[in-house]
């Protein structure tokens, strides 16, 4: 697989490190996540998001493929956890702004 753009490859280690802050600080101030029908919008609800996930699930990312499309960084990434089902597939649709991520959505 290609090389991950650095806020991509800096948001999967920081994942796989269980590490919510690590993961907030990845993404703008005014950052959004969409994951499983709810949105977290700026740093400290994005940090909770990932500390919340990382307590029930301990889920860790094994990047398998990048595309671009729609202006969106889409990683195809097989996750491991604490959940029914795993292993999944799940698209990381990354939209990217300067050395950050302005918007991530998890998708199948």
């Amino acid at each position: 697989m290609n090389e991950l753009p650095q806020a991509i490859a800096n948001y999967v280690e920081a994942t796989n490190a269980q590490a919510p802050q690590r993961v907030a600080a990845c993404f703008h101030d005014d950052g959004m996540v969409r994951d499983d029908g709810h949105v977290h919008r700026g740093r400290a609800d994005i940090g909770a998001w990932a500390d919340d996930a990382a307590k029930r699930y301990r889920a860790t990312i094994e990047p398998a493929g990048l595309e671009q499309a729609a202006g969106r960084q889409i990683l195809r990434a097989v996750v491991r956890g604490d959940f029914s089902g795993s292993p999944l597939t799940l698209h990381f649709k990354f939209a990217l702004r300067a050395d950050g991520i302005d918007s991530l959505e998890i998708t199948p």
